[in-house]
């Protein structure tokens, strides 16, 4: 290829994908001001493991909870805005038990059943934590995806089930509505303020040596890791494996078909309000724990970056929903490397958006298996 051929192909690209252009330099600057910070000693590597290690772990709560939103949009086509609400509601039912148990004889049962509300105990306190009231964690975990599945149920019986045969913009409409009254239920019963809720400073913590320090990782961490990896792999496992995953795909593949072919599409249906709402549930209560703070808006500000998620994902992909969450709790995080930290979330959907710019349809293109 010779010296003009080359000129006129780079001319070409210049012109007819300026914006490739653009966000290539700007991909190389950022790794050159990544590398000449970590060089000069401007940008510590203890630092940035932790910007990752922290966005990895919002990711996979972005990505867990994202899976029963995903879920819900591909069997019942609808976007719905209560799904932050029903993370909130998991998150309280969930730390309410962990209260109770953590603290029973220590305090009044209805301070510990309203999680501290104002100020009456406090979880640093009572020992809230994995390591220091492993029972009461692990039944908060519980309890949360049960409340959270109950409460689905029973908001689609009554409130989704008879306009479902009408236009998505009408259920959209009422998520909304059911979102507001979620959320002012929970600042009616729980208050609006937020508190601490865990013994963060009593859990062991593993100290990474890295070249100029240390990178610390706590027994929450670990524990949402674990918590977090094993339902993906048990919702890949229903997913692929299970007559019931296989409904669920072919319903959302063409729910008209499925139902010709026998599939009992209602108690598909139900099925799905009970896994997402589950996984919903305990993404909502590992927040909770991992951040170790609660109040009533947690869900409503995280749903932003789930939907985000999604879309990048591929909306209606299950595996989408978690690659699209770990990329926005990656980039959500890292991004203090290059911004300020209060435009993380900016950062995040900017993005999403140059990804779907080059693949509208997503990383996994709405594919619901991998």
């Amino acid at each position: 290829m010779g010296v003009s051929e080359r000129y006129s192909r780079g001319r070409q690209f210049v012109v007819e994908q300026p914006l490739a252009l653009v966000v290539g330099l700007v991909v190389i600057w950022m790794a050159w001001f990544l590398v000449e910070g970590l060089v000069t000693g401007r940008l510590q590597v203890n630092n940035v493991l932790g910007y990752l290690w922290d966005g990895l772990l919002r990711g996979l709560i972005i990505g867990l909870a994202g899976i029963g939103l995903s879920m819900t949009y591909s069997i019942l086509n609808f976007a719905n805005f209560s799904h932050g609400d029903y993370i909130t509601s998991g998150a309280f039912a969930g730390m309410a038990v962990s209260y109770l148990v953590a603290g029973f004889g220590e305090a009044d049962i209805g301070s510990l059943l309203l999680v501290g509300a104002g100020g009456s105990v406090f979880g640093g306190a009572l020992g809230v934590g994995i390591a220091t009231s492993p029972i009461g964690i692990i039944a908060g975990m519980v309890v949360a995806a049960i409340a959270t599945i109950a409460l689905s149920l029973v908001i689609d019986r009554f409130v989704y089930k008879p306009i479902r045969d009408e236009s998505g913009i009408a259920l959209l409409i009422t998520s909304v509505g059911v979102a507001f009254a979620l959320r002012y239920l929970i600042v009616f019963v729980f208050g609006s303020r937020v508190r601490g809720t865990t013994a963060a400073g009593s859990q062991p913590q593993l100290r990474l040596v890295a070249v100029d320090g240390y990178l610390t990782i706590n027994a929450h961490d670990v524990t949402l890791l674990v918590v977090a990896v094993g339902l993906m792999l048990g919702v890949h496992f229903l997913l692929q494996r299970t007559k019931l995953g296989k409904a669920m795909r072919a319903m959302s593949d063409n729910e008209d078909l499925a139902r010709i072919t026998g599939i009992p599409t209602e108690q598909v249906v139900r099925s799905t309000w009970i896994v997402g709402g589950g996984l919903t549930g305990v993404a909502g209560y590992m927040f909770v724990l991992w951040k170790g703070t609660i109040g009533f808006n947690d869900g409503w500000l995280l749903l932003l970056l789930i939907f985000a998620a999604v879309i990048l994902g591929g909306i209606g992909s299950i595996y989408g929903a978690i690659a699209g969450g770990i990329v926005i709790g990656l980039t959500a995080s890292m991004s203090v490397i290059w911004i300020p930290s209060e435009f993380g979330r900016a950062a995040a959907f900017l993005v999403m958006i140059l990804i779907l710019l080059f693949k509208p349809q997503g990383l996994f293109s709405g594919r619901t298996t991998a």
